[in-house]
């Protein structure tokens, strides 16, 4: 994917706001040039999910393309039972994040450690499901699902851990993230269709962030990644703006209860000038 942007965009510096599983489809965020720096401000948004389980089977990857570990007879499983177990699942929880997942352990992905035929103990970590709906299918067995949760959430295991709650296993199929923060598959563009007209301003990429207007004097300030003594309302971060609503900068306040940047954007302006082109 982001091998293919780089082609599409001609950029050698571009990044993604946060994976995907490799059988997984949706939405990824992807930053270009500069405006790669503001990914970190991307990736703990919330993400949003669907997807179907499956019930009566436990596989290594938790998902479909993994092998099949075990099997349960869960015929009698309803879509009240799944329903009813799910809600347990919602609000603070933690999860043991999977083998197949890219978290690191020990200074090694456990994906490699996975491939390896390498199993290691994972610690639980704290994850918030704001939603978790069930839905039926049109298979027996097979239930559709729909979830919202904060960044680091793992869906497969949900799925994993909604068929250890109802007696048996389950694995999921089909995941799909159709949101990430206030980016929706409505708005994205898919990746054969991608071009330079689809690019969107910096701004655009912290608009969940309170913002700032600057004036000429600040923008200035702003553009040299001046430490500034200000008191803007909030525990920020904030997006700096300029007359016009283009994004100069991200600031962040300093344990000393100054606000640093944290990302420029706009170029350097000479005192008194403009931008250089």
């Amino acid at each position: 994917m982001v091998g293919r942007c780089r082609r599409i965009f001609g950029q050698k510096k571009i990044g993604h706001g946060g994976t995907l599983d490799p059988d997984a489809t949706g939405v990824l965020l992807v930053g270009l040039g500069r405006a790669t720096r503001l990914l970190r401000f991307l990736g703990p948004l919330p993400k949003s999910y669907v997807a179907e389980v499956v019930l009566g089977a436990a596989t290594s990857t938790l998902d479909d393309s993994g092998e099949v570990l075990a099997t349960y007879d869960m015929s009698g499983v309803d879509l009240d039972d799944v329903q009813a177990a799910a809600t347990a699942f919602v609000g603070d929880i933690d999860q043991i994040p999977p083998m197949v997942s890219a978290v690191s352990v020990g200074g090694r992905r456990l994906h490699e450690l996975a491939r390896a035929g390498i199993e290691v103990e994972r610690a639980a970590r704290p994850v918030t499901v704001h939603r978790f709906e069930v839905h039926p299918a049109s298979e027996p067995g097979v239930f559709r699902i729909e979830v919202d949760c904060s960044s680091g959430t793992y869906v497969r295991t949900l799925a994993a851990d909604l068929g250890t709650a109802l007696g048996g296993g389950a694995h999921l199929r089909r995941l799909r993230r159709i949101a990430v923060g206030r980016f929706t598959e409505d708005v994205a563009v898919p990746l054969d269709d991608l071009g330079p007209d689809h690019v969107l301003p910096p701004a655009a990429a912290v608009g969940h962030l309170p913002a700032v207007a600057a004036d000429a004097a600040m923008a200035e300030a702003v553009s040299y990644g001046k430490v500034l003594d200000v008191d803007w309302p909030g525990d920020g971060p904030w997006a700096v703006l300029d007359g016009a609503g283009a994004l100069l900068a991200v600031y962040e306040r300093t344990a000393d209860g100054r606000t640093k940047p944290s990302v420029v954007v706009a170029p350097a302006v000479p005192s008194g000038g403009s931008p250089p082109t």
